[in-house]
């Protein structure tokens, strides 16, 4: 029986890091870097590898031609591998955004960013899943930038973005630090939640704690917002309870002063193992000369995603918020 598309990419991701893996005594994740970018470039680009497992990996890389899948496909597959090196080598920092929340990221991009071309910036793009989900649903001409301090994941980034043929430009740095960056159109982040560690940087911020360690995911905000143009557009993942915590009533006085809160859209708690873990898209706007507030912000508790009917349902009241609110 002929292997679905997405199954034929991960087995050969997955053989090929394997072996790989064994040769050069590394992790699975680092053989998936390592073998994601013999794939891209057709050939086995460590030295170190014996001839005869250099043979055996080059046969496999040519039974595959990337020009034969689609983007999604690809991304799947490095996705699915991806997951399965992290359940072996489990770190908290390590976790990726569900499909079906990319998708829905991508749909509310399209649908608040009218313009055909823009500068998109990910500061927190761990293994590109959600930027190049949303990439690959925009029919339109998108510079990416994004930025990752964990240079495994970024590694794994930029492999992700070869595949796919995204032309991203990456940094592997501490988003919090400074960035060398032109101002962008629109922030796409899943959030990271936790204290952030560095207390001295974190007192270049508005949003820093009154004392001890400040909260990064604010941080983060803050440090998006400075990077947006005005009017830009910035769509998080974040904690639900965001707005109940001993920081939030910072968080609300810097709202206030530089951004429109234009939706908030509730995940189903079904896709939260834990009700404290459960998460919502927050989509803001920064504020400028001409900028208007919404006759009234986008709220929704969104149905499970997988039902096709509730969430047509859910999509057919944001239509009508966008014909109402938009114009």
């Amino acid at each position: 029986m002929k292997m679905a598309p997405v199954e034929q990419l991960f087995t050969l991701f997955n053989e090929t890091a394997l072996v790989l893996q064994e040769e050069l005594a590394c992790t699975y994740l680092e053989a998936l870097a390592k073998t994601g970018e013999n794939l891209f470039h057709g050939s086995v680009l460590q030295d170190e590898v014996s001839e005869i497992t250099e043979k055996r990996l080059q046969k496999q890389y040519q039974e595959i031609h990337l020009s034969s899948f689609t983007k999604e496909e690809i991304r799947k597959a490095y996705q699915l591998v991806i997951l399965k090196g992290m359940k072996e080598n489990v770190q908290p920092n390590h976790q990726m955004t569900p499909d079906s929340v990319g998708m829905l990221m991508s749909y509310l991009v399209d649908k608040f960013i009218e313009q055909p071309t823009f500068r998109l910036l990910d500061p927190a793009i761990g293994t590109g899943n959600l930027v190049t989900t949303v990439l690959n649903q925009l029919q339109k001409n998108v510079q990416c930038i994004g930025i990752e301090i964990d240079d495994l994941l970024l590694k794994l980034a930029y492999v992700n973005a070869n595949l796919q043929e995204h032309p991203i430009e990456l940094f592997n740095q501490d988003s919090l630090e400074p960035l060398f960056i032109d101002p962008v159109d629109a922030v796409i982040a899943d959030l990271p939640v936790g204290y952030y560690p560095n207390d001295v940087r974190a007192s270049d911020y508005q949003l820093k704690a009154p004392e001890g360690h400040s909260y990064a995911h604010h941080l983060f905000i803050e440090q998006s917002v400075n990077h947006t143009k005005q009017g830009g557009y910035l769509f998080f993942i974040i904690p639900n309870g965001l707005f109940e915590s001993d920081q939030a009533q910072q968080l609300r006085e810097y709202f206030k002063e530089e951004i429109i809160v234009q939706g908030v859209l509730q995940l189903p708690l079904s896709m939260f193992k834990n009700k404290n873990a459960a998460k919502s898209i927050l989509v803001l706007q920064k504020k400028g000369e001409g900028i208007a507030a919404p006759k009234q912000a986008l709220l929704a508790n969104l149905p499970n995603l997988s039902s096709a009917v509730e969430m047509e349902n859910i999509l057919i009241k944001i239509d009508k918020w966008f014909q109402d609110n938009k114009r």
